[in-house]
């Protein structure tokens, strides 16, 4: 015969996992991740919360006469440093214990 459900028990491991998940938050939005394109001639940085902090353009790059390709640059390199954020985010939730929670699909 199998054990009786225990609710108290699942609302405990549901409340640790989520204060799991409220650290691996704090910890990603402390953190910064950069971004690049043009081979580096844009530099874009932004935190595990998607914040983005800085941009860094290379003179070299800034051409009055093709505002277009260092627009296209910058989006690039905010696009990589997003990408990198949630790489980052997804590496800490990755780490969160979440076996024996008891929630299904979990």
């Amino acid at each position: 015969m199998s054990e009786p459900f225990d609710l108290g028990a699942l609302l405990e491991r549901a409340q640790a996992v989520q204060q799991q998940l409220v650290q691996a938050q704090a910890e990603a939005a402390e953190q910064v991740v950069e971004g690049q394109s043009g081979g580096g001639v844009v530099k874009v940085q932004a935190t595990g919360a998607g914040k983005l902090v800085s941009v860094s353009l290379d003179p070299e790059v800034v051409d009055k006469d093709d505002v277009g390709m260092l627009e296209d640059l910058v989006l690039a390199a905010a696009n990589d440093a997003l990408t990198r954020a949630q790489e980052l985010n997804q590496s800490l939730l990755g780490g969160l214990d979440l076996g024996g929670a008891g929630l299904p699909g979990l």
